[in-house]
């Protein structure tokens, strides 16, 4: 006979057991991005970019050629983290630059999160490359884009059969908090909620509004 726990499954993210990556958010590698709506694109990456700040996530920001070609991150980004040192690469493959590995190493969790863009070449680099050196890697897919829908359905389904967990923007904010009874850190989950979460944030505005309603209550 299996006896049922009450405790949650070691997949599921929490705020000690991983490290956020944002991976290119910049306005040039946004121009050609289709498989998403830019408008979509940005909501997203200040969900999971609050989301990882309310919840002391480490997070790394990283960049190519932001001088020289494709510009600053995205200021949704840089409102969360305005202190973060941001690294800057060279090469599409950002597990091939040695000080985003030193960072990795330096923060030293052994699973990952990734969002930005393109899905199917400055993601599935690293996706690829960490699997392969023994990481675990959980891809927000909807705060990733690529220049065609295509490119962006085959490079995730390229990462989840390589062994990638992928996952959604609300998503990765709701697995943080998983119980409304932490008080601690409820009313910055429901305020991103409300600013970002579409419908869902409006029902908890509206539920609030009308009748006082509040989660786990």
């Amino acid at each position: 006979m299996i006896t049922a726990k009450a405790q949650p499954s070691k997949a599921l993210l929490s705020p000690t057991n991983h490290a956020l990556i944002l991976i290119d958010f910049q306005p040039q590698m946004a121009f050609a991005t289709k498989s998403i709506d830019g408008v979509d694109l940005r909501n997203n990456a200040a969900l999971i970019s609050k989301a990882a700040a309310e919840f002391k996530v480490p997070t790394i920001v990283t960049t190519i050629a932001e001088k020289s070609f494709s510009g600053p991150t995205f200021d949704e980004i840089k409102r969360v983290f305005p202190d973060q040192k941001i690294i800057d690469r060279t090469s599409m493959n950002g597990w091939e630059d040695v000080n985003l590995i030193a960072e990795v190493n330096r923060i030293g969790k052994g699973r990952l999160a990734l969002a930005g863009l393109w899905t199917g070449v400055c993601i599935v680099g690293p996706t690829l490359s960490a699997i392969e050196q023994g990481f675990e890697i959980c891809v927000i897919t909807d705060a990733c884009g690529d220049v065609s829908d295509e490119a962006h359905e085959r490079a995730v389904q390229r990462m989840v059969q390589a062994g990638a967990q992928p996952m959604t923007s609300l998503q990765y904010l709701l697995e943080l908090q998983r119980d409304w009874g932490r008080t601690e850190t409820y009313a910055e989950t429901t305020a991103t909620a409300m600013a970002h979460g579409g419908g869902y944030g409006l029902g908890i505005n509206y539920a609030r509004t009308m009748f006082g309603a509040i989660e786990g209550h």
